[in-house]
């Protein structure tokens, strides 16, 4: 589906159970940035339910981690505020069972390094304009925000 994704060589993936603690499971890199994608399995179905990312490049360079106070993507994933301000490592595992998830499958990709200078600000942007051109919509928990 987003096909953008393809070229970001360092990534990888993770399950959360209910029952996991995120900070466990997370094998984000603690000092990068980039962008996550967060999918809902339920009943046999899979839903991409949340776009998220961290850092911000801009005509200086790299405007994360140290100059910001925002972590890298670990902690984005697992600090991050979603649901009422509440800290992902909480949330998450909150929301999922209040709907009844089975499992969340975690994508995450680092878009700034030694080989790309991507902004996960833009690519989050662009990974927005085609999930909305394919389902006329923002992923569920991006609407809550």
């Amino acid at each position: 589906m987003f096909n953008e994704l393809n070229k970001y060589k360092k990534n990888g993936h993770f399950f959360l159970m209910p029952e996991d603690k995120l900070k466990d499971v997370c094998n984000a890199p603690e000092k990068q940035v980039g962008i996550f994608l967060t999918y809902a399995l339920k009943n046999g179905r899979v839903e991409l339910v949340f776009i998220g990312g961290t850092g911000e490049v801009t005509k200086k360079g790299l405007n994360s981690i140290q100059n910001t106070g925002i972590g890298g993507l670990k902690d984005q994933l697992i600090n991050g505020m979603q649901f009422t301000d509440i800290p992902r490592e909480i949330s998450w595992p909150a929301q999922m069972k209040k709907e009844n998830v089975e499992a969340l499958d975690v994508y995450w990709y680092i878009t700034y390094n030694e080989k790309y200078t991507d902004s996960p600000g833009k690519v989050e942007n662009i990974l927005f304009e085609r999930h909305y051109q394919l389902f006329q919509r923002m992923p569920r928990w991006n609407a809550d925000l």
